[in-house]
């Protein structure tokens, strides 16, 4: 697969506790020289970040993060508050308690909150693959298809494990035609993400692709 391709698929992402101004910085850099499709940054990042790359980054953050049980208006004012700070990207976890529990219109009725707070915005829905059954993974597709999400995405990367080949399958078999797909967790080669591209993700969530990769095609 052409290593540009690739590039223009990433999400570079730096979303550790302790992440750093001068870790966020050396991955925006990375971003804008790799041309990666953008960078995944806490929340906290935003502004700042929005005000020093302007319009050569597409900021994406995550909110709910990354255990996904904060209630729905907290989610909806940490959307709305990213946006307004620049993000044009929003990851959210779904509320895996309310999927255990079999509450699935709780599920759909906070997804479609954050849908109607993020119009015009690019919304993924993180639905944590490793804690879920396959059912409860095909009932995912179903709502995220269903609230009009943009992204259905695997992991948080904090689980106890991250994007499987298996999972990319089935999303295809049961999203809807308008919904893309955004593998995350420990994805660390070039390699890997090739293989999740060939399988059908159309993004790629990791913070070690894009740097391995631009070394190589510059």
């Amino acid at each position: 697969m052409d290593g540009t391709k690739i590039l223009k698929a990433i999400d570079h992402t730096l979303l550790k506790a302790d992440a750093s101004w001068e870790g966020i910085k050396k991955l925006c850099d990375e971003a804008v020289k790799y041309k990666t499709a953008s960078v995944c940054i806490p929340p906290c990042y935003i502004k700042k970040v929005h005000d020093c790359y302007k319009d050569d980054l597409t900021i994406c953050t995550v909110i709910g993060f990354p255990l996904g049980y904060s209630v729905t208006q907290a989610k909806v004012l940490e959307a709305r508050k990213a946006i307004e700070d620049g993000a044009k990207e929003i990851d959210t976890v779904i509320n895996l308690t309310d999927v255990k529990n079999g509450d699935f219109d709780a599920v759909e009725n906070e997804l479609a909150a954050i849908r109607e707070a993020t119009k015009g915005y690019i919304l993924k829905v993180i639905i944590e693959t490793c804690y879920l059954t396959e059912a409860e993974k095909i009932k995912m597709c179903e709502i995220v298809t269903k609230v009009g999400a943009d992204y259905i995405k695997t992991s948080t990367g904090f689980g106890t494990a991250g994007a499987v080949l298996e999972d990319i399958t089935l999303f295809k078999e049961h999203i809807g035609p308008d919904v893309k797909i955004k593998a995350a967790g420990g994805i660390r080669t070039v390699e890997d993400a090739e293989k999740m591209m060939e399988a059908g993700a159309d993004r790629i969530g990791s913070s070690a692709v894009a740097p391995i990769l631009g070394k190589e095609l510059c």
